[in-house]
């Protein structure tokens, strides 16, 4: 019997009635609006750089102060979920996004949008974890989960790339605000349906917070999203990211040991160690790493070689969009409980190698260049991602009980984020260093630069075709021989849910 089976207290009957599927677009919603913020701000950076007057060395807060904010806090904001309830979290996460993005909207000088931006970043920490937790807590079918969790990694992964068509659209034909406007009427959208959501009781205190975790994991998780930030303009080489990266893996390490001997740990070790939600991360976390990678090719590789406008790039990705809905919302939702998950997450990042190495073969000179390449690239990669986030985002909550299960949310959105934050980095730099080389021994003419260029994304390109292929033998060898499925077969209850 699984833990959120045995703490269960009778509440059936909501559990079981259809209200509760109401929940799932307004989750779906504040999903939507957290993903949308991670790429939706990168098309009007240049608008709003041009309008606020900000240095080119400095505009990067605006994109690190979201990330630093968001990374850095989750599994803080995970903790708080469970002190304050999940649904409790989830308003005020609600509320706490649409405030800031206004001020963000609305701001005069680059200070002002970057306090905003981290703002933003802060109440996102509270808001996904809140998110996915409830999604737990309210389908527990094993059959009725596997829709749900396909709803909702469609709609996780597919906002990363409507955020680039609606950050592009808004720009070119509103203003760059609005890419912050755009926030508010979703999350009033979104807090006016959580009474459609499961109720939970708040649980333990904060008075008991496990302070030293709280300082290392976050001191920690921010000094290495921050040094993947600077590795690209900086180097790896470069002292203070080098700093960044010992310190930041140092404070980790520290924090793994203080949770074996707090009484109350931030999060509990077991959260990490076990078998089956260990290879999902893993699978997660290749995945992330490795499309980042892809978004910032197809965005480069669209603009500066085929000369696409901001809007006809971000069109352009619809194609990997609806095949993310396909993979996550048919694919995984079909062969939910007739296949192996391990084997779905495998042949899931098979798939994105496979979208990848397509992208391999092209040449400054290819033609045909969409058809042959870009679109069947983009419905391997869409499958894949897709179907591996229905999949793996099920397991991440296999065994979790309901007092943990913010904590467990947590762990799985900050390995998103450090895997997002390490896959632009180490893309950039592969990318740029490459190109700087075939320059420097072709020369600096029109066709040796883009000839270069492309070389440097085609090897970029094979580094993320290895990560995924190294991560599904990691995957097969984590979870060989574990049981997979994720629970759910009889419903449960949640306690104090009304």
């Amino acid at each position: 019997m699984t833990d959120i089976q045995q703490e269960a207290s009778p509440s059936q009957s909501l559990a079981q009635s259809n209200r509760r599927w109401w929940t799932l677009p307004v989750i779906s919603l504040a999903t939507l609006m957290i993903v949308l913020d991670a790429t939706i701000v990168n098309i009007a950076l240049p608008s709003a750089q041009q309008d606020l007057g900000m240095s080119d060395a400095n505009r990067h807060w605006v994109i690190t102060a979201y990330a630093l904010a968001f990374g850095g806090l989750l599994l803080v904001g995970g903790r708080v979920c469970g002190v304050l309830g999940h649904r409790r979290s989830f308003a005020v996460g609600l509320l706490g996004f649409a405030v800031s993005s206004a001020v963000g909207g609305a701001a005069q000088n680059l200070g002002t949008l970057v306090g905003a931006r981290a703002a933003q970043g802060v109440f996102a920490a509270l808001l996904a974890p809140a998110a996915l937790s409830l999604l737990t807590l309210t389908f527990t079918g094993a059959v009725e989960r596997g829709r749900a969790f396909g709803v909702f990694a469609a709609v996780g992964a597919g906002g990363a790339a409507l955020g680039v068509v609606a950050g592009g659209l808004l720009t070119e034909y509103a203003d760059w605000r609005w890419c912050l406007y755009i926030n508010i009427p979703m999350a009033l959208l979104a807090l006016a349906g959580t009474p459609l959501i499961l109720r939970d009781e708040p649980g333990g205190s904060l008075r008991t917070l496990d302070v030293p975790g709280v300082v290392s994991s976050t001191g920690g998780l921010v000094a290495m999203v921050y040094a993947f930030t600077q590795a690209e303009p900086r180097g790896w080489g470069d002292s203070l990211v080098v700093l960044l990266l010992v310190g930041g893996l140092l404070l980790l390490v520290l924090f793994v040991f203080v949770q074996t001997k707090a009484k109350n740990p931030l999060m509990p070790l077991h959260i990490v160690l076990h078998r089956v939600r260990g290879a999902a991360f893993v699978s997660v976390w290749v995945m992330f790493v490795s499309i980042y990678g892809f978004y910032l090719f197809m965005s480069y590789y669209s603009q500066t070689i085929l000369g696409y406008s901001p809007v006809k790039t971000g069109l352009s990705l619809l194609v990997n969009a609806v095949a993310t809905i396909v993979g996550s919302m048919l694919i995984a939702a079909k062969l939910s409980g007739r296949v192996a998950p391990r084997l779905l997450i495998v042949f899931s990042l098979i798939f994105g190698a496979i979208g990848l190495l397509i992208l391999t073969r092209l040449t400054a000179d290819s033609s045909h260049v969409f058809v042959a390449y870009l679109v069947p690239a983009q419905i391997l990669t869409g499958l894949g991602l897709g179907c591996l986030l229905a999949v793996a985002t099920n397991l991440a909550m296999v065994d979790v009980g309901w007092h943990e299960a913010g904590i467990a949310s947590a762990a799985y959105n900050a390995v998103q984020q450090v895997g997002a934050a390490l896959g632009t980095a180490l893309f950039n730099s592969i990318q740029t260093s490459v190109t700087s080389s075939y320059l420097d021994d072709h020369g600096n003419g029109e066709t040796a630069v883009r000839s270069g260029v492309v070389h440097g994304y085609t090897v970029a390109l094979w580094v993320a075709f290895g990560v995924l292929a190294l991560g599904a033998l990691a995957v097969s060898v984590i979870s060989g021989g574990g049981r997979t499925a994720p629970n759910g077969e009889r419903e449960a209850e949640v306690p104090g849910a009304s």
